[in-house]
C-alpha cells in the first residue's frame, strides 16, 4: 500500500513516516506543493495524506488535481478545525479531515475506512432507481441520461442511501455511513444542508422527494423514484 504524505513540518513528517512504515505502508514524503505535483505525475498512489498550509501553495489545490486524475482517497492533515475549512476540503473531494495534534492509531483507522470506500466489491458497476443510474465504478451519477455532478461527501451519502434502499435510517446511522466513525466533524445541522443539496440535484420536485423520503420522526429512506 503506497502512501504520499505532503507536509512542510519535517518532525510530522518523519513521524509519520516512521509510524507507517512501520505498519506496512510504502510512503513517500514531499514538503512543498510543487515537488507533490512533480511525484504525482510520475507515481502511483493508493492514498495521499495533505497538509493543507504549505510554503508555496495549499493542499486544496493539490487535492483538485489528484481528483481530476486519479481515482484514490485523499485526507487532510490540517490545524484549522472550522466548519468553513471543513466544508471547503470535502466540496473538493476529500475523503476525510483529521486536526493536528493527533493519534496515529485514529489516523491509520480512518486511513484503511477511506480505502475500504474505494476498495469495496460492487455487483455491478451500474445500479439503477427510477429516472437515476449510479456508475458505482466510475462514481458518477446520471438522471435521464444527463450527468448530475455531486461532490464527495454528497456521492458519499448517496452510497449510504442505495446501500440501505427501503430501509429507515436515522440520522446517526446516516453520520455514521459517512464517516465509519463517529461523525464528528458533521453536526445535525450540516447533514441537513447535504440532504437539501443532494435532493436539490437528484428530484423533479425536491419540496415533494421520491428519492430521498423523509419519515416523520424515524429519519430518511430511499424511495423508488415513483411519484405518489
Amino acid at each position: 500500500m503506497k502512501v504520499l504524505i505532503v507536509e512542510d513540518d519535517k518532525t510530522i513528517a518523519e513521524g509519520l513516516r516512521y509510524s507507517l512504515i512501520s505498519d506496512g505502508y510504502e510512503v513517500v514524503v514531499c514538503e512543498n506543493q510543487q515537488t507533490a505535483l512533480d511525484v504525482i505525475e510520475s507515481n502511483k498512489f493508493d492514498l495521499y495524506l495533505l497538509d493543507l498550509s504549505l510554503p508555496d501553495g495549499s493542499g486544496y489545490d493539490i487535492c483538485k488535481y489528484i481528483k481530476a486524475h486519479y481515482h484514490a482517497p485523499v485526507i487532510f492533515l490540517t490545524a484549522f478545525d472550522d466548519e468553513v475549512n471543513v466544508v471547503r476540503g470535502l466540496d473538493m473531494g476529500a475523503d476525510d479531515y483529521i486536526t493536528k495534534p493527533f493519534r496515529i492509531r485514529e489516523l491509520i483507522s480512518r486511513m484503511k475506512s477511506a480505502l475500504r470506500h474505494y476498495d469495496r466489491p460492487e455487483s455491478s458497476d451500474f445500479c439503477t432507481v427510477g429516472s437515476l443510474t449510479i456508475n458505482t465504478k466510475q462514481a458518477k451519477v446520471y438522471k435521464n441520461g444527463s450527468e448530475v455532478f455531486l461532490t464527495a461527501l454528497e456521492y458519499r451519502l448517496l452510497l449510504v442511501f442505495l446501500n440501505n434502499q427501503g430501509q429507515i435510517l436515522t440520522r446517526n446511522q446516516l453520520l455514521g455511513g459517512i464517516w465509519d466513525i463517529d461523525g464528528s466533524f458533521i453536526n445535525d445541522n450540516t447533514l441537513s444542508v447535504y440532504i437539501k443539496r443532494l435532493r436539490g440535484k437528484l428530484e423533479d420536485d425536491s419540496q415533494h422527494p421520491v428519492y430521498i423520503e423523509t419519515v416523520r420522526g424515524l429519519g430518511y429512506r430511499m424511495g423508488c423514484g415513483n411519484e405518489k
